[in-house]
């Protein structure tokens, strides 16, 4: 599976992957808002949840890398996630710090978003974080999420909820096309 962007190249991620995932995963400021920052083990791990992922479900978080070089810089992909006593499916990313604020996560949130309405059953998608995650907040926005609600968690305290229906991406899809 390899989705290609302007920029992007976003592709499964595997075991030599590791140093370029744990340059973003054990980054404490890039973690901040989950509830720990990632160890050697912990990153290896997520590798093999998302492998497993890919082989039940066809989809996980996939290596994001730059076109122009094949370097990795970050994470984004679809996983089912629960959110709310509810298992949905939810677009997450994680970009190394001297990457972000040049729109990398929004290109590929939305390429994913873009495949899995092609191609999977889903009716909405989500995005959800931590309430002080105002960036990822705003990224979510940035791909067509609306806000949905706010719960109480026992991990993130609160955790905020953002969607986009297959109604609005189909009717912002047919509103970009008849501005051409």
């Amino acid at each position: 599976m390899v989705l290609e962007t302007e920029r992007l190249i976003l592709r499964e991620m595997n075991q030599d992957d590791f140093d370029a995932l744990y340059a973003v995963l054990a980054d404490s400021d890039i973690m901040q808002h989950y509830p720990y920052t990632f160890d050697e083990a912990r990153v290896r791990g997520w590798i093999v949840r998302n492998e497993e992922r890919y082989r039940v479900f066809g989809f996980g978080l996939w290596a994001v890398c730059l076109k122009e070089t094949g370097e990795m810089i970050g994470d984004c992909g679809l996983t089912m996630q629960n959110i709310h006593n509810f298992i949905r499916p939810e677009i997450g990313y994680h970009i190394r710090k001297d990457h972000q604020r040049r729109g990398y996560a929004k290109e590929a949130a939305t390429a994913v978003r873009d495949w899995a309405f092609t191609n999977l059953p889903f009716g909405e998608i989500y995005s959800y974080m931590k309430y002080t995650n105002i960036p990822s907040a705003l990224t979510a926005q940035s791909w067509g999420c609306r806000f949905v609600e706010e719960y109480e968690d026992g991990e993130n305290e609160i955790t905020k909820v953002y969607a986009i229906s297959r109604e609005e991406w189909n009717a912002a899809k047919t509103s970009s096309i008849d501005k051409l």
